[in-house]
């Protein structure tokens, strides 16, 4: 009975893969090795160096992170001196140790301490995880398929990330694979996993990348935040509350129509940007860690050296995390020191850990490049403002009209997480550790996405990765205030109702639609907050005038407040899963024209390229731009890179660290010029004017071997197989072959 939750979720999730493409080999390879060689080593080292609380599902859950982050650290090793396979070593070792020495065994069994968790935790968490898969199903396995062409139309970031794990399974360290010898200073660790996961199972990166990879991460990120919440709220009553408001509150956008920029929460999980999934899902025991090591008095030194390998890894994994988590703590370590007037050793110590990591990640894992981070006050707020004033230009708007809107954005904020103010209520929770750690990150967050901006929206990720923990710091402070004004259930739903329906009434009566139709005044932009406003008020007074006690009309105000955000993610999560809104209708359009647009044969020459030559060859395309998009060359392009797994001298350039680095805000990263002419130039006298002399400019300069041209955009008369061997042709794509030196490496 107590595994059946877990059952129900397997079978759900084999359903959805089975229904979308999925092998069921390619499954049981995966699960096998997920199960055997990072969950069951992970939890057995989580036995040994963890003594928390935690239930036995939290602890898998642990062993699972602490998996992934091993497997890391022994794929890099094992890659660096060429036999990749030799990651299976770590889960063998531990296997060894565990039944060899003595004092190991007893952790084959979850130690008595270790709670059960109550059967209704269990299947809530259970439920959770299945909408995240359903979520996943629709939102993303529907419209992200495996075949060529619709493949060709998926979201312009994932080639680029099958690009990375194709460059991970050859190379470590790795580099640029869209543009040869260009550096690669990313946070890269997940694709270390999808690489050594494809090594030890024999399924496709393909596979690994659009459906399988992301699944455990999900299922766990929500077991350790439940896991998170319940520690710092004190109850699963409220940490189930906590789950359901980071996986489904959003920022209460008023308007109707489409919005952008920051009147859109990203969620937390995110199979487009597997590097946010990985790194919020490593980074969930930091912060157990330090609530643990912060707040305890007796403390377990194998605790820290847990602390160490998890800062290690979430170094690697999302470069957002480190400087947050650094301010963070710092605001612990001042507010520590004030209330006791003496330093806070504990605090001091983890500063100094994720102060070194980070400084190492800045100029050693990331070369010290800013990766197109620049200062640009407000700049996402200006591409916010062009959304919704339906103009487009990232850099539109007077700057007191943006201003005005950047209050609105943050108002939203403030909407969603008033229940935060609840700890006024008892001011030594508003000091826990934990709390202040939180609120720490959440205003570098929000201090940071304000004062820098990024070509692809990146400083978003600031405000991203510290809202679940403040969803469970706002759900905290609800339950402290309720708690103490002793409110009763039944006027708390009836408040919570209040507000969303109001939050409906609201946004439909005001009837504000973006982008704003032409002719509109500016100000009704600010009418339906105003009018948000007006209801908390008339709210407050409301309760005030019935004397219902000054502390419980503060916690119902709180929660009629809080109910707000309800309704914004029902619009943005909740309602795309149900049924196919006209936006989503719109889209399934534009990208079935794409892939009928597609041309043909990309992923059987790909492969064979794949097969018949050498890890280290450097290929030469006459492809650049991203395929299916009409207009200016968007410079997206990595599919050649992504199914060959072979580095190319130019395809894509959009994201290349030279190409970031040259970006100023108003300008359009993908469409920037590729910055080196003469080897662009060099590239192109192959396909455009082919001769001998171009053929061992690229052979003999840059070790060009292969060919891989799209025939689609040869010149005509151009006779390429001249100057090179033609290998294979399927559809519109051939392979020739550059005889020569090149060749005998």
């Amino acid at each position: 009975m107590r595994w059946a939750p877990a059952v129900v979720v397997l079978a759900l999730t084999a359903a959805a893969l089975s229904r979308y493409g999925v092998r069921v080999s390619d499954m049981a390879r995966f699960c096998g090795y997920v199960v055997a060689c990072l969950a069951v080593p992970g939890t057995l080292l989580v036995r040994a160096l963890y003594r928390g609380d935690r239930s036995r599902g939290e602890e898998v859950a642990l062993g699972l992170a602490l998996g992934y982050a091993l497997e890391v650290f022994a794929y890099i090793a094992a890659r660096a001196v060429g036999a990749p396979l030799l990651v299976l070593a770590w889960p063998v070792a531990t296997y060894v140790a565990f039944l060899l020495v003595p004092r190991l065994r007893r952790h084959w069994r979850s130690a008595p301490a270790t709670a059960r968790s109550p059967i209704w935790w269990s299947w809530s968490l259970a439920l959770v995880v299945s909408y995240l898969v359903v979520w996943s199903a629709v939102n993303f396995f529907r419209t992200q398929a495996l075949t060529w062409p619709a493949l060709g139309a998926s979201y312009p970031d994932m080639p680029l990330h099958l690009a990375f794990i194709g460059e991970l399974r050859h190379h470590v360290p790795p580099t640029m694979p869209i543009v040869a010898g260009e550096p690669l200073p990313y946070h890269w660790f997940v694709y270390a996993h999808y690489a050594a996961a494809s090594w030890a199972t024999g399924v496709e990166p393909l596979v690994l990348l659009f459906r399988l990879g992301m699944l455990p991460m999900i299922a766990a990120l929500v077991v350790l935040l439940g896991m998170a919440a319940r520690r710092v709220i004190g109850s699963r009553a409220g940490a189930l509350t906590a789950l359901a408001a980071v996986f489904l509150v959003a920022a209460p956008n008023l308007y109707i129509g489409p919005a952008g920029g920051a009147l859109v929460w990203k969620p937390v999980q995110s199979w487009s940007s597997p590097t946010q999934t990985f790194g919020a899902l490593l980074f969930v025991p930091v912060f157990l860690l330090l609530s643990d090591l912060l707040e305890n008095r007796r403390r377990n030194p194998r605790e820290w050296l847990l602390l160490a390998l998890f800062l290690a890894a979430v170094m690697g994994a999302k470069a957002t995390y480190l400087p947050l988590l650094t301010a963070g703590l710092a605001a612990v370590a001042v507010a520590g020191s004030v209330r006791r007037r003496r330093p806070h050793g504990p605090a001091l110590v983890a500063l100094g850990m994720s102060a070194a990591c980070l400084l190492y990640a800045q100029f050693v894992l990331y070369g010290g490049v800013r990766g197109g981070t620049t200062a640009a006050p407000l700049s996402l707020m200006r591409v916010t403002w062009g959304g919704v004033v339906g103009d487009g230009r990232p850099l539109g708007g007077p700057l007191t009209t943006v201003l005005g809107l950047t209050l609105l954005c943050v108002l939203s904020g403030a909407v969603a997480w008033c229940g935060t103010l609840g700890l006024l209520s008892r001011p030594r929770a508003l000091a826990r550790p934990a709390v202040v750690l939180t609120l720490g990150m959440s205003l570098a967050g929000l201090a940071v996405a304000l004062c820098f901006g990024h070509p692809g929206l990146s400083e978003i990720y600031f405000l991203q990765a510290p809202y679940p923990y403040l969803a469970i710091v706002s759900v905290y402070g609800l339950v402290t205030v309720i708690r103490r004004s002793g409110t009763s259930p039944l006027p708390i739903v009836c408040a919570a109702g209040a507000g969303a329906v109001a939050a409906y009434c609201i946004r439909i009566l005001c009837d504000v639609r973006v982008p704003l139709p032409d002719g509109e005044s500016l100000g009704v932009l600010a009418l339906p907050y105003a009018a948000l406003l007006v209801f908390v008020a008339l709210t407050a007074v409301a309760l005030a005038a019935a004397r219902r006690g000054a502390l419980r009309s503060f916690a119902l105000t709180l929660v009629v407040t809080s109910a707000f955000a309800a309704p914004a993610a029902w619009f943005t999560r909740v309602l795309p899963v149900t049924y196919k809104t006209p936006v989503n209708a719109a889209e399934d359009a534009d990208r079935a024209a794409r892939a009928q647009a597609m041309p043909q044969g990309i992923v059987t020459v790909a492969r064979w390229l794949r097969d018949h030559s050498r890890p280290g060859d450097v290929v030469a395309t006459n492809l650049h731009c991203r395929l299916g998009v009409d207009g200016p060359c968007d410079s997206r392009a990595a599919w050649v890179s992504a199914l060959a797994e072979r580095r190319v001298l130019v395809e894509g350039w959009a994201y290349a660290t030279a190409n970031l680095d040259r970006w100023s805000p108003g300008q359009v990263l993908w469409y920037l010029p590729f910055w080196d002419r003469e080897r662009l130039r060099a590239n192109e006298a192959v396909f455009a004017a082919p001769s001998a002399q171009a053929a061992r400019s690229l052979r003999d300069r840059y070790g060009v071997r292969w060919l891989f041209v799209d025939e689609r955009l040869t010149v005509p008369g151009a006779r390429i197989g001249d100057v090179a061997s033609p290998r294979f042709r399927s559809g519109d794509f051939t392979v020739y072959e550059i005889a020569g030196p090149a060749a005998e490496r």
